[in-house]
């Protein structure tokens, strides 16, 4: 009995503990979105290659869709209880091998958003400081000097964190915000229309790409649930500030592309977007002034960051749920004596993604069009097929109802499932596109890039299984904590 007593103290002791309220984490998960990277990145790949003018109606569309899937998710939170989110769900859903491939796959989705923005943050730094007059300097020192200000934010409190990515993504999105309301003052280029908006234009193009590039742009909204155990009251904080993510992403983007639109005017969009993919800049120039270029390209290094920095905690909870279940080594669930921080996890994750970026240096790799392109692809095909996986495992889980609502545990999960479907199948489709894998005369191709990252998705979630089947064939107690990651 006493040692017992001694193992759950231990347990405890090792438990995260924090007050976060819904703003706090709200602003955490929308920076690991990175709304002004999206406008300046995503946006004009989906003006050019998606729906055109169009393309704005597509985060509407997926905004209501993540709704539906945040409906179940939200009921899953409440009957389960832990901070796994993403793993625990689908293991009480599906069963827990299942549950563990989802771990090990959420794992390996947010650490290649990770080493993508921080490739990506060494360009971005680099081309701002040129663009000003400065001097030119190779990216891989700012990438791997701002990843140390990344890790040494993840070592201390989580508060400190949410402070600093609270303040960065009220900039951001104030500068793309008045950049838009600008636009609509002065009419954009050609006066103030609703083509955006019409089923034959939402309709137009390539809308199968656009929904595509609309679905990766909302990457990490569900990593509410991982901040359960530092939330100030976890049954009402995880479900409002769900939906609360949703919702202030999806209309952020929706209004601000459609502003974007009218810059350019409704019947060029894509042509211009495709010869200048950077109008964003531009568009702050003539809007704003040099002021508010050079504010943009500060606020777009600064967006990086804060997703950097948002996707860091993200793993490291993620390890640090998996360590408290015995489905990781120990160390990984210490926490900081002072900061109360997953310290252990935190480094691990540091030491991790910078071995990751140092592997792409040494190999060549460009920062943009191959680091951030290749891990952007890979992290947002396993982010839309574990939303769907979660999806299903609520369906499946509440299929006895449990007392719940059938329009909250079948009608709206089902839904979400449909069109998360929609949004995987035309993801595999165009994966070589997404990684950007195409053949000599430029069309996209499953080549040794596309499918060798594919496997790699496989791999991972092979693993989980294995390792699962085995702890279950040993008798392991580790195998019941699949469902119940952070211990009691």
């Amino acid at each position: 009995m006493a040692e017992q007593t001694m193992a759950r103290d231990s347990d405890q002791t090792r438990r995260l503990s924090g007050s976060l309220g819904v703003p706090a984490i709200v602003f955490m998960v929308v920076a690991a979105a990175a709304p002004l990277t999206v406008i300046a990145g995503v946006v004009p790949i989906g003006f050019a290659y998606g729906n055109g003018a169009g393309f704005p109606a597509m985060f509407a569309i997926v905004g209501v869709i993540l709704l539906l899937f945040a409906v179940g998710f939200n009921v899953m939170t409440r009957k389960v209880p832990k901070p796994g989110a993403f793993f625990t769900y689908v293991a009480h859903g599906l069963g827990r091998p299942a549950g563990l491939a989802a771990a090990y796959s959420a794992i390996l989705c947010y650490l290649s958003i990770e080493v993508a923005v921080l490739g990506y943050i060494g360009y971005a730094t680099n081309d701002g400081i040129v663009q000003a007059g400065g001097p030119e300097v190779h990216w891989a020192y700012y990438s791997f000097a701002l990843a140390g200000v990344v890790a040494w934010f993840g070592f201390r409190h989580i508060e400190l964190s949410s402070r600093l990515l609270g303040m960065l993504l009220t900039a951001e999105i104030a500068i793309v915000i008045l950049i838009s309301l600008v636009v609509l003052a002065k009419g954009g280029a050609s006066g103030i229309d609703f083509e955006s908006f019409k089923p034959s234009v939402v309709t137009s193009g390539a809308p199968s790409l656009g929904l595509m590039f609309a679905m990766a742009s909302f990457i990490g909204f569900e990593a509410t649930a991982i901040f359960r155990d530092e939330a100030r009251d976890p049954h009402r904080t995880i479900p409002r500030a769900t939906f609360a993510a949703v919702i202030v992403v999806g209309v952020f983007y929706t209004f601000t592309s459609w502003a974007l639109v009218l810059a350019l005017g409704s019947q060029d969009t894509s042509t211009k977007a495709a010869a200048d993919p950077l109008f964003l800049f531009s568009t702050a120039k003539d809007e704003l002034g040099t002021f508010g270029e050079v504010a943009t390209h500060v606020l777009l290094v600064s967006s990086i960051f804060a997703a950097a920095l948002a996707f860091h905690n993200v793993i490291v909870r993620y390890l640090h749920a998996l360590s408290n279940g015995g489905l990781l080594p120990g160390f990984l669930s210490e926490k900081h004596e002072r900061h109360g921080s997953p310290s252990s996890a935190s480094i691990t994750t540091a030491v991790v993604s910078a071995a990751a970026l140092l592997v792409c240096l040494l190999a060549g790799l460009d920062p943009y069009l191959k680091i951030f392109t290749w891990f952007v692809g890979l992290g947002s095909l396993i982010y839309i097929l574990l939303l769907a996986a979660c999806s299903l495992s609520v369906l499946v889980y509440f299929r006895g109802g449990r007392g719940e609502s059938p329009a909250t545990v079948v009608l709206a999960p089902l839904l979400a499932l449909v069109g998360l479907g929609v949004g995987g199948f035309f993801t595999i489709k165009h994966f070589p596109l997404l990684v950007g894998d195409y053949d000599a005369q430029g069309a996209e191709r499953f080549g040794t890039l596309s499918l060798g990252l594919l496997a790699a998705v496989f791999a991972v979630g092979i693993a989980g299984v294995v390792q699962a089947l085995v702890l279950r064939a040993r008798g392991s107690a580790a195998y019941d904590n699949i469902i119940d990651a952070s211990i009691d």
